[in-house]
């Protein structure tokens, strides 16, 4: 299996449910560690890393978003934002600047103070996009991100990855939906372990 992807690539990644994305995604976010072969992340040789080099490689240039959102309902917007933080150890001075650039970036501002229960399936989605670019990865892994959103805040989410991929960011998402690969520069199909190449849209 060959994958590469470029600075500012938006790659979507689908196939058939055990087809092995997900499992995919893992091994791309430094979560799994492959059997065989050799994975680079901006360079580096990533299983020559050990686990604590990896988590942090993880942390500074990769960020998730996962289908669930993963929101924690009883914190507010802000503080959901600000765990993410205190995890990567970023100072504490340079917290409440960062949080405010991305509610920004996903228009979610206005919501700031409220607790996560009570946001929208789709304000939960792009909380998990500010999430995921809180401290500016180099790449941006997606898995089923549109899956359970309705057609208008699926491309609200698409639009962000945009702006994303328009700063060099590297977006690659794994996804059944014709709509979200169609978006993207670029598709692969997984099955049985192989990747085949889709082209452009």
């Amino acid at each position: 299996m060959d994958l590469e992807v470029e600075d500012g690539e938006r790659l979507a990644i689908f196939g058939r449910s055990g087809a092995g994305k997900s499992t995919l995604l893992n091994i791309l976010g430094l979560l799994d560690v492959p059997s065989a072969g050799t994975y680079e992340v901006l360079g580096v040789d990533t299983l020559a890393l050990s686990a604590s080099a990896r988590d942090k490689h993880r942390s500074s240039d990769l960020g998730f978003i996962f289908q669930e959102h993963r929101v924690l309902g009883a914190r507010t917007v802000a503080e959901n934002l600000a765990i993410r933080l205190s995890i990567a150890r970023t100072p504490q001075r340079d917290r409440g600047r960062l949080v405010n650039d991305a509610l920004g970036q996903v228009a979610l501002e206005h919501r700031r103070d409220a607790p996560g229960r009570l946001l929208s399936g789709g304000e939960k989605q792009r909380l998990a996009v500010a999430r995921a670019i809180l401290t500016n990865p180099r790449v941006l892994l997606a898995d089923e991100p549109t899956g359970n959103l309705d057609r208008g805040n699926a491309d609200r989410i698409l639009e962000l990855f945009d702006a994303q991929a328009a700063r060099g960011v590297a977006v690659v998402v794994i996804t059944h939906d014709p709509s979200t690969a169609g978006w993207a520069d670029r598709s692969v199909e997984l099955d049985a372990g192989v990747l085949t190449e889709r082209g452009a849209p």
